[in-house]
């Protein structure tokens, strides 16, 4: 039984990474942190499971005087994931969609940059991919995420998150091949409000956990990586 508010990410991050390491995963099994908070809940899952970490950048593409108020997302760089019938309700224009889209791609590539620290994406071809993130609101960056890794060709696509509005987690599980969420209280609210401490991940902490997550992989078998 799950008991929330999560202490914070990490505590959630050991708790569905123990949820993960019951199951049988294959050895080419990868997991992929949306930066940015889904890079700390995905640092113990990955090293419960014993596999390489790595990210996926998502940015939400915000409506233009109301940022804040998705109008869909990206991830890679790619894919899309477009609301078009709040777009059309808003009466948004396409020029105007695209300019968000292209200033949201830009951040997107420079994130990319500055995590990556010269390091290659990985090949998602044939491997299993665990997607992870702090928690599921709309599920509308996910569902960019999940696309984008399906775009590479994947052998499979497991959505995981510690918490998520039930909505978001069905969503996930239509899209993906298949989703594990710790919990779904009703009413949802929001993701940050089953967390005592939620403060916003900075750039230098996903650096970190990436270039920690590369040590422990590189690692003699039983040798302890601090976080």
């Amino acid at each position: 039984m799950i008991q929330l508010p999560f202490k914070d990410r990490d505590e959630a991050g050991r708790l569905l990474g123990a949820k993960l390491a019951a199951r049988q995963f294959p050895e080419n099994t990868i997991v992929l942190g949306l930066a940015r908070g889904g890079v700390v809940v995905g640092y113990p899952v990955a090293g419960l499971l014993r596999v390489p970490l790595d990210i996926v950048v998502v940015r939400k593409v915000g409506v233009p005087e109301q940022p804040e108020l998705a109008m869909g997302a990206i991830a890679g760089g790619e894919v899309q994931t477009l609301d078009e019938q709040l777009i059309g309700y808003l009466g948004i224009s396409a020029e105007e969609v695209e300019e968000v889209v292209a200033r949201e791609k830009e951040e997107a590539a420079r994130r990319e940059r500055l995590y990556r620290q010269g390091q290659p994406a990985p090949e998602l071809g044939g491997q299993t991919v665990v997607l992870v993130d702090d928690g599921l609101a709309t599920g509308s960056s996910m569902l960019a995420a999940v696309r984008y890794v399906k775009s590479l060709q994947p052998a499979s696509v497991v959505v995981a998150v510690p918490v998520g509005s039930r909505q978001a987690c069905q969503l996930a599980k239509k899209e993906a091949d298949d989703c594990v969420c710790l919990a779904t209280p009703e009413p949802f609210h929001g993701v940050g409000v089953w967390y005592v401490d939620f403060r916003q991940t900075t750039d230098e902490e996903v650096e970190h956990l990436l270039d920690q997550s590369r040590r422990r992989m590189r690692a003699p078998s039983g040798a302890k990586i601090g976080r």
